[in-house]
């Protein structure tokens, strides 16, 4: 049977400059939005990352730019409660609040929650979303709940499975084909997975070519 989300191939060489080109220059935190109204101008290309607390996202924001402080990195679940901007190049890279659990006050939790699914469904810049997924633990019941609301967004979104590092072999490929199974349910999914280590580097050059490719 046709495997219908492979593992993103290497890109072509031109494309990996492209990549390298775009996150090798200046990057720069812009703001931290709390609500829409603060949201800056829709001037430029957005791409955004989105996942559970702790899944990564601050590190592989950090991985991508070459600048370890540059997104706030916290082994605390909830510690990112604003929709973060940063620049990279001419583009918006945008790091969205942990979903699923917080260590936060319930009505916290709940104010950025739909801070979240109000950017997800209205910015109109947005060109794509990369869902993070932790590969230790594969797609879970919280990670769909966001899918569907990009698939009602019609918000193209790509997997990124995170801390690959950490499974090989068989213990990976059942994360993959878990995963793998929760995205059939979804249309707006992108048809690749891009498999990553922030603390490794693997999977970097990749998403940055992915990302220098998207228009």
């Amino acid at each position: 049977m046709e495997l219908r989300f492979p593992e993103a191939e290497t890109p072509e060489p031109e494309a990996m400059e492209a990549g390298r080109l775009l996150f090798a220059g200046q990057t720069e935190f812009v703001k931290g939005v709390v609500a829409m109204e603060g949201l800056p101008p829709a001037d430029r290309m957005e791409i955004c990352f989105a996942g559970r607390s702790n899944v990564g996202k601050s590190s592989l924001i950090n991985a991508l730019t070459g600048r370890k402080g540059l997104a706030r990195a916290s082994n605390t679940p909830g510690r990112t409660q604003e929709i973060n901007f940063f620049t990279a190049g001419e583009i918006y890279v945008v790091d969205l609040p942990g979903y699923g659990f917080a260590n936060a006050p319930l009505a916290v939790v709940e104010k950025w929650q739909r801070l979240l699914k109000q950017y997800l469904s209205g910015r109109q810049t947005l060109r794509r979303v990369f869902v993070l997924i932790d590969a230790r633990h594969g797609a879970k019941a919280v990670d769909e709940e966001i899918m569907s609301l990009l698939d009602r967004s019609a918000v193209t979104f790509q997997v990124v499975m995170t801390k690959v590092d950490k499974l090989r072999g068989d213990t990976l490929q059942e994360s993959l084909d878990k995963t793998r199974a929760a995205l059939v349910k979804h249309p707006a999914a992108y048809p690749e997975l891009i498999l990553t280590s922030s603390e490794k580097g693997e999977g970097i050059p990749t998403l940055r070519a992915i990302i220098a490719g998207i228009s």
